[in-house]
């Protein structure tokens, strides 16, 4: 059966909607549409009702072109809003076979261990690890004989303040949101393989104003960052050193930005301020200016990576996407940056119906949001809605009973239901067999017309 989905990305430098229908696990792009950021810096929304208008431009053009009025809608999250923690969860197989109900439990249970802050709201529980018994790194456990059930998991969390101005933005532009995925987690699922998923890759997003870092090993992201620079700076710094224009000096970057070679050619530029005279500009100094503000931000996204204490699990290297990768040279200053690890530029997956302008890689993250609604997430994921996402084909399976909380607050609610409950069925007992006689009055004067009935009935007989 298929379903229409809208996906958007707030950006910091754009927001970009796409409508698409997934049928079957297929995707077909259906329309898109896109708009200047606003009310949105360093990934953190400003104000909310410029962003607002931004996010319902972009909405509004996509519906037009795929003729959709679609009412819901999936968005990313940025890394500097999140924080991820790891837990860990244990419950015992009482039937032996392990079922989706079982991995639930534990990844419940291991939410529940997890020591998170009151403000704070779950985005993502994703498993790295399950052991099965006494075997560790289990692939699969559904479908496994064991008595006894672990899971490792990493858990990212943002706070509800900032959750809370995500979502008024969203539902201010029309639509309702019904899915929240993190970024550079979006930005992973749009460019990364199945052998490097096996293999550990960390995936680097070079965006406008941020870059993302994610790094996913065994079966899962396993840590998750982010840096407040972002191509938005080189055109900063090239505005201060040549002292022109914003809008020049980002024309001069996106046509002389070249990490590799340098040139004595001379090109003339405006001045700020100064509509009458110009200034002659060595290419040179273009050069340096640029190769400086990169080669700083790779060294500091190095920092992030060391400081994952994961960098000997990432066999397969590191994935450079995001529109600063468009820069020529970036992926050899990457590697002489990052020694010794395999680097590669990558595009979004090409998905049906994709338009040319969207092959791109600075619209991987809304790319990895459709293919995240259409199935392609961590293989057991429990959602912000606390609900277990997964593939398997399962009947007869009642989840909704497993959902176990997290908060204090929550615990005490839980505490309070099952004393009332017991209280409840203490009462019962000595009540015994229910009669008539049983039913309580409604007010003083109003007796319960079912115990009048059975008075009546008394009397009579």
């Amino acid at each position: 059966m298929s379903e229409q989905i809208l996906a958007i990305d707030i950006g910091s430098t754009k927001i970009c909607a796409i409508i698409a229908e997934i049928d079957d696990g297929r995707v077909q792009v259906l329309g898109h549409g896109t708009a200047k950021s606003q009310g949105i810096k360093k990934g953190a929304i400003t104000n909310i009702e410029l962003a607002s208008k931004a996010i319902k431009k972009a909405i509004v053009d996509a519906k037009r072109i795929a003729g959709s009025n679609i009412g819901t809608a999936t968005v990313s999250i940025s890394n500097a809003y999140a924080k991820s923690l790891n837990s860990t969860g244990v419950v015992n197989i009482p039937h032996k076979d392990i079922s989706i109900k079982e991995i639930n439990r534990v990844m419940q249970t291991a939410l529940y261990n997890a020591n998170i802050p009151n403000e704070y709201e779950v985005i993502h529980v994703l498993p790295y690890n399950f052991r099965v018994d006494d075997q560790d790194y289990i692939e699969d456990p559904f479908g496994m004989n064991a008595s006894r059930m672990e899971v490792d998991v990493n858990i990212i969390i943002t706070q509800k303040s900032n959750l809370s101005n995500l979502k008024k933005a969203v539902r201010s532009a029309g639509v309702e949101i019904d899915g929240i995925v993190l970024s550079g987690y979006g930005s992973a699922v749009a460019v990364m393989n199945e052998d490097e998923k096996e293999m550990g890759v960390a995936v680097i997003n070079l965006g406008g104003q941020t870059s993302d870092l994610v790094v996913h090993t065994g079966n899962a992201i396993r840590y998750n960052d982010y840096l407040a620079v972002g191509s938005n700076h080189i055109t900063n710094d090239l505005s201060m050193a040549l002292h022109t224009p914003l809008q020049i000096a980002e024309e001069v970057k996106i046509r002389y930005g070249d990490l590799t070679e340098t040139s004595n050619e001379v090109i003339e530029l405006p001045i700020i301020g100064d509509e009458e005279n110009h200034n002659n500009i060595s290419l040179e100094i273009v050069h340096s200016v640029i190769f400086s503000r990169v080669e700083e931000t790779l060294m500091l996204l190095a920092k992030l990576l060391e400081k994952s204490a994961l960098k000997e699990q990432i066999g397969a290297g590191l994935i450079l996407t995001g529109g600063m990768t468009k820069l020529k040279g970036i992926r050899e200053l990457a590697q002489s940056i990052f020694p010794g690890m395999p680097v590669r530029i990558a595009l979004p997956r090409n998905i049906e119906g994709l338009f040319e302008e969207l092959k791109d890689p600075s619209y991987a993250t809304v790319v990895g949001l459709l293919l995240y609604k259409a199935g392609e997430h961590t293989q057991y994921e429990i959602d912000f809605k606390q609900e277990l996402l997964h593939s398997k084909t399962v009947y007869e399976e009642n989840l909704d009973d497993i959902k176990i909380s997290n908060t204090v607050h929550a615990v005490e609610d839980h505490k309070n239901t099952k004393n009332e409950t017991k209280q409840h069925e203490e009462t019962h007992s000595e009540l015994g067999t229910f009669t008539f006689e049983n039913l309580p009055d409604i007010g003083q004067e109003n007796i319960n017309p079912f115990k009048k009935f059975a008075n009546w009935a008394k009397q009579l007989f």
